[in-house]
């Protein structure tokens, strides 16, 4: 007996339309539905009937997921430890396992990057990849590309590359959070932003000022700081007292939130003296006093959408590159 998509959806007690959604990588189920219909996919050895007649099949078998550090970048040998990437990392894993697909982890530092790749495709066949390459250049992300064959670049975006990308829409997402400000009526603004450059941040750099630059308004303050200096125990390196502006950007929730600590300890409040706003929405800012006004990221929307494109990839002969921008909302809370 051929199976048919209505055999598997009446084994998982779920409809067609839940089946399908689940073999296209696509939103509209829970996880434990997702993963209840490929355990049933996986035992019954089901193929969809497109797939059977190209004589080829959607699932991944295999799945690396590398994991690309920077001592003195965002993503460094800690980043378990940063909400943001715990939290994408830790949903990626579930998803992919979720779909059947075997999932192994890989860290390779970015200071040695291509040798550290071409040491581990000796040790191992790496045919399908998801990089977290928050901190990669163009320059390695073509190298990267080059070397395996299936691959989707995740919270980073070159233009310029024809390669298959998924990150959050950066620009809007400032340009929106700008207006937001000046509709407020505030033209005295600051920006914080990360000594270490990425393609994220200069995305948000440029989509904040672009916004300031409609209206007329020029940037009051540019603070530099460093990433590394967010957990440090001292003054935060790169910030200044003097001079405050009416409202502060903040690129990352966590030079927001150590913001709002150091202005506190010197007796400057938030929001009465100095307001700010954060990108991410993570789970602290909900819980600092104030609490934080920030850029909400869809972490859930941006797994499924790297699935997808790594699916397609598989799947497709003639897949051409797809570059993917998940939108953002704004979540006013009391920062701001």
């Amino acid at each position: 007996m051929t199976l048919k998509m209505a055999n598997i959806a009446k084994m998982a007690h779920v409809s067609t339309s839940a089946v399908s959604l689940a073999l296209n990588g696509k939103a509209g189920i829970s996880q434990e539905t997702r993963e209840k219909i490929f355990k049933i996919i996986n035992e019954t050895g089901y193929e969809p009937l497109r797939k059977r007649r190209k004589g080829g099949s959607r699932k991944v078998a295999s799945c690396d997921l590398m994991i690309i550090s920077d001592e003195k970048g965002i993503v460094n040998r800690h980043y378990y430890s940063l909400p943001f990437f715990d939290h994408l990392v830790a949903n990626l894993t579930q998803s992919v396992t979720g779909f059947g697909t075997d999932l192994r982890i890989d860290n390779l530092k970015i200071n040695h990057l291509i040798q550290d790749l071409e040491f581990l495709l000796q040790t191992k066949s790496i045919t399908n990849a998801i990089v977290l390459g928050t901190d990669l250049t163009s320059t390695q992300v073509k190298d990267i590309s080059s070397k395996i064959k299936h691959v989707v670049f995740l919270d980073t975006y070159f233009e310029e590359l024809n390669c298959d990308f998924v990150t959050m829409d950066n620009y809007r997402a400032t340009y929106e959070a700008a207006n937001y400000i000046l509709e407020k009526g505030y033209t005295q603004i600051g920006y914080a932003a990360s000594i270490k450059e990425n393609a994220n941040f200069l995305q948000r750099r440029a989509g904040f000022l672009d916004a300031l630059k409609n209206k007329k308004i020029s940037l009051q303050n540019l603070y530099k700081i460093d990433p590394a200096s967010l957990t440090k125990i001292g003054p935060l390196a790169g910030f200044s007292y003097k001079n405050l502006p009416e409202v502060i950007f903040c690129e990352t929730d966590y030079m927001a939130l150590r913001i709002i600590k150091d202005l506190t300890k010197n007796n400057i409040k938030v929001p009465d003296d100095v307001k700010i706003m954060g990108f991410d929405d993570i789970s602290e800012g909900k819980l600092a006093s104030p609490s934080l006004t920030t850029i909400h990221v869809p972490i859930d929307q941006i797994v499924n959408q790297v699935i997808f494109q790594l699916q397609a990839q598989v799947a497709t002969s003639d897949w051409n590159a797809q570059k993917s921008l998940i939108g953002t909302h704004l979540v006013v809370r009391q920062s701001l």
